[in-house]
């Protein structure tokens, strides 16, 4: 109980909103939207790519602490080594997690900028413990790796909360059940070429778009910020996110363009006596 009340406390932490918003800024310039931003996010993954970089350097680190612990003077080339693995993999890590940071926002930014901040000072002693080991100081080395691992630690469990707590990362459609069965939504009217149209399918928000004579449906919360989709143009068969620019295929929810690396779920829209019909798509329906 006390240890979650740590992260709960920085976010509402508004000090950290200036120096958040500057930095984030920052980001920004450096990584637009486009493919970097793409291949940051996962996109081309089908799921957030930092958490799974973390495990590089976070391995390496702790690897050679524990070689520093039981491996003794023998083990000390190996946890070197281990060391300058770790620090060459979290550039990319951190790479990652301040392209995903960046649009974030509220609660989740302030922690989110403690995160990268206990991270920074991690990898920065882990930089001076490889030094001073390369120079023959091992007690020193290992001093500073453990001044490393213990804000890791911090930085780990500040990202725990990040994606346990306040679901960075996480898919934002994922407890959206939808009818399995088809759901009057509205009049058939309501839907105009081109035009998005939010419906209401038993408390879960649906886009729906005429196409033609038929009429396609995707989950109007965007899987990558929880964006409302109806807010969004629509171009080309696809609707793009108002909040981060994230392109969906209406055909089928696939992505067309992130930073979203996870698709929209897919819905069924029918016409039927002047009225719009919605159900969630499922593989076993006819």
């Amino acid at each position: 109980m006390r240890l979650r009340r740590f992260p709960e406390a920085i976010e509402g932490f508004a000090f950290l909103d200036s120096p958040s918003d500057a930095v984030s800024k920052v980001v920004g310039r450096a990584v637009p939207a486009g493919p970097f931003k793409d291949a940051l996010s996962g996109t081309w993954l089908g799921h957030a790519l930092h958490p799974l970089l973390t495990d590089l350097p976070i391995g390496f680190w702790t690897s050679a602490w524990m070689l520093d612990i039981v491996g003794g003077k023998r083990s000390a080339p190996a946890a070197q080594k281990l060391v300058a693995l770790g620090i060459v993999t979290a550039i990319p890590t951190a790479a990652s997690g301040a392209s995903d940071w960046a649009d974030t926002a509220g609660g989740e930014k302030r922690v989110g900028l403690v995160h990268g901040a206990a991270n920074s000072v991690a990898l920065a002693a882990f930089v001076a413990s490889y030094l001073h080991r390369r120079r023959g100081n091992r007690a020193k080395g290992i001093a500073w790796g453990w001044l490393g691992a213990a804000a890791a630690t911090a930085g780990g469990h500040l990202g725990g909360h990040l994606i346990e707590a306040l679901g960075v990362g996480v898919d934002n459609t994922v407890f959206e059940a939808g009818p399995q069965d088809w759901l009057d939504v509205g009049a058939t009217t309501e839907a105009v070429e081109g035009s998005p149209h939010l419906v209401d399918a038993g408390g879960v928000p649906v886009l729906v778009v005429r196409d033609g004579l038929r009429l396609v449906a995707v989950a109007d919360r965007c899987t990558h910020r929880g964006g409302p989709l109806h807010e969004g143009p629509v171009e080309g068969g696809c609707v793009t996110c108002p909040w981060h620019g994230s392109v969906f295929r209406l055909e089928d929810g696939e992505v067309e363009r992130g930073p979203a690396a996870l698709p929209q779920p897919k819905y069924e829209a029918r016409e039927r006596d002047g009225r719009i019909e919605v159900r969630r798509f499922a593989l076993a329906q006819g």
